[in-house]
């Protein structure tokens, strides 16, 4: 679901030291490099921990706050692997992978890796709480108070009309890998609208920022945790109330996304590799607000991942310290 990784040169410079490192060492917790260094959990060394990276902001946020902790705390090698969200399934399925740090359902992914395959594990909540839907910049909301209504959508639809929408009102998604069911919405509720692609959490962001910023309208999908709306305040539009099992068969979707109560996945490999990775991840919870810190200081203030992770895990040592308990 956000903004763009800075972290390749950095990424390159450790993996010339895996790869040296990999030469002299011998595997444990899923890989095959073993650390020297041993952690405080009952003396057993962490080796590698390689956790999934999506593609937003507030995903980033989580990995690197636990990657920090698992380096400093537990000796751990961590790799950051930059993944969409289903390639992540598939690396924790054989092996590459050790964990998904922020989840956002995926019930077809949970069915096929945790159900039948059994190589994945749910590793509880994130303590986070997701929203899903369709967002429009507040000057919008303040000359047109009835656009926050779906009904009201169809009336306003040639103001969003662009290029790329083909005559009808556009409504700018995402990244294609996020979750979204916006086509089918867009049909089973008869909007004269075409879902267009934007790309990146970047870019949407930057359409929301010059939409509020030039006065020009924009309908869009968004998401919460999401630092930029202490920027922003972005105003969603009510779609047709959430029902359990309204949104059972993906073709027919006519409601609102549902409430997501985020959480973190782990591979059947590493849940058995004895690994204190494993108690840290499972014990991992952030909250909405703790979490938009960390992304503000990455994708506003331009800090180093890691160096935003060290400024709160300093600032918040309880928190931490229940994360390993």
């Amino acid at each position: 679901m956000k903004t763009g990784m800075t972290r390749g040169p950095r990424r390159l410079r450790l993996a010339a030291i895996a790869a040296t490192a990999a030469l002299v060492l011998a595997g444990c917790g899923g890989s095959n490099i073993k650390q020297t260094k041993t952690s405080s959990a009952g003396g057993k060394s962490c080796g590698e921990l390689n956790i999934a990276v999506n593609p937003w902001t507030g995903y980033e946020t989580n990995a690197h706050l636990i990657g920090y902790v698992a380096e400093t705390k537990l000796g751990c090698k961590v790799n950051y692997q930059d993944v969409k969200e289903e390639v992540g399934w598939q690396g924790m399925a054989n092996g590459t992978i050790d964990t998904i740090v922020e989840n956002w359902g995926h019930a077809d992914l949970v069915k096929k890796y945790i159900t039948q395959q059994k190589t994945v594990e749910d590793a509880g909540p994130t303590g986070s709480k997701g929203i899903i839907g369709w967002y429009v910049p507040p000057w919008m909301a303040q000359k047109y108070p009835d656009i926050t209504s779906w009904k009201s959508l169809n009336k306003y639809a040639s103001m969003f009309k662009t290029s790329e929408s083909g005559g009808k009102g556009q409504l700018l998604d995402g990244d294609p890998s996020y979750v979204t069911n916006d086509e089918a919405l867009v049909k089973n509720l008869n909007l004269n609208y075409k879902v267009v692609t934007g790309g990146s959490e970047a870019a949407l962001i930057q359409s929301f920022r010059s939409a509020e910023k030039n006065k020009t309208p924009l309908l869009a999908y968004f998401y919460e945790p999401q630092w930029f709306f202490s920027e922003v305040k972005l105003v969603k539009v009510n779609l047709p109330r959430y029902k359990p099992g309204c949104d059972a068969n993906p073709a027919k979707v006519a409601c609102d996304y549902p409430p997501y109560k985020l959480n973190k996945l782990i591979s059947k490999k590493f849940a058995d590799s004895g690994s204190p990775a494993v108690k840290l991840v499972k014990g991992f919870k952030i909250s909405n607000d703790d979490q938009n810190l960390v992304s503000t200081d990455i994708a506003e203030k331009k800090m180093d991942p890691d160096a935003a992770a060290k400024k709160w895990v300093e600032a918040n040592p309880a928190k931490v310290s229940a994360w390993l308990k």
